[in-house]
């Protein structure tokens, strides 16, 4: 195991020692199991977010998408966009 020194401010290292009360652990622990947890997560988020986004496709195929039509929203913006030119 190898020393790390990190600086926290007062409010996560009070956070980090009421959690750590309430598990039964020291604060170094807690931290080794957030990072832990931190750490192996990140590739499964990242795998149920992409499977989440290919599941997605095709799940509005037979919505009709209304008729877009002129709108003041164009002519707002070129009223802004002359504004700040």
């Amino acid at each position: 195991m190898k020393r790390t020194n990190i600086y926290l401010d007062e409010a996560q290292t009070a956070s980090l020692d009421k959690l750590a009360e309430q598990q039964g652990v020291s604060r170094a622990e807690l931290i080794r199991q957030l990072l832990n947890r931190a750490l192996n997560n990140a590739d499964d988020d990242l795998v149920s977010d992409l499977a989440a986004i290919n599941d997605s496709f095709g799940a509005l195929r037979d919505f009709e998408e209304p008729p877009r039509g002129p709108s003041g929203r164009e002519e707002h913006l070129d009223q802004v966009w002359r504004s700040t030119s």
